[in-house]
């Protein structure tokens, strides 16, 4: 595969679908990123030797034409002299010259639409380039958080919320008997504490109002 044609695939990938793929997001977001910059460093060489050869074919081209007309000044001076075939051996050679300057110039035309394509192409990959690194945070963001997300549900959903709170009315049902336990427990070996003297004072006039009033009542 050529250096372009990759540089296709990479233009026309659409990163959502590899991520979707990937087993680790993160690692597949950045590795696009350098596998983009990998392309873009070997595109931007490719047009550098094409933009390279563009200059060389012109500057052929270019002496070509100099020499086509030198050849034609030349060929003028001898007919001013009056030297038609010295003039012509001055054609002769400036009709060799024009086909050379021809085919420079078929050349240089190929070359250029060839070096403008590379041109466009690189742009578009520095592009795309661009684009993936500002959605590279982004991405590596919602990522983080959809992990975080899956495995709080997971926690969750492993630890059962109806589950959790049976375990806890259980606990809650030992530690009461441990309670009634150690109350009676109390009571048998006598450490209850004696009962306050005002409590049963209280107790016992609230007694004897509900005794008066009953025998009030009864007429007694």
């Amino acid at each position: 595969m050529s250096v372009f044609e990759r540089i296709g695939d990479l233009i026309k990938a659409n990163i959502n679908d590899l991520i979707d793929k990937a087993e680790d997001p993160e690692k597949m977001v950045k590795q696009i990123i350098l596998d983009m910059d990998k392309e873009l460093v070997k595109s931007t060489q490719a047009l550098g030797k094409a933009m390279a050869s563009e200059r060389q074919i012109k500057k052929q081209y270019e002496d070509a034409a100099a020499k086509s007309k030198t050849w034609e000044d030349k060929a003028k001076m001898a007919l001013t002299a009056g030297d038609q075939e010295l003039a012509k051996k001055a054609l002769s050679e400036k009709v060799k010259v024009d086909e050379q300057a021809n085919q420079f110039k078929t050349m240089y035309d190929t070359i250029s639409a060839q070096t403008e394509t590379i041109r466009t192409q690189v742009e578009a990959l520095k592009g795309k380039l661009n684009e993936a690194k500002s959605r590279q945070a982004m991405l590596i963001a919602r990522s983080q958080m959809a992990d975080t997300q899956k495995d709080l549900s997971k926690s969750l959903g492993g630890m059962g919320t109806s589950n959790a709170f049976a375990k806890m009315d259980k606990m809650e049902e030992k530690i009461q008997r441990k309670e009634a336990e150690a109350d009676a427990f109390a009571e048998i070996s006598g450490s209850v504490p004696e009962e306050d003297p005002f409590k049963k004072l209280e107790s016992d006039s609230a007694v004897d109002a509900e005794l008066a009033r009953l025998m009030a009542e009864m007429g007694k």
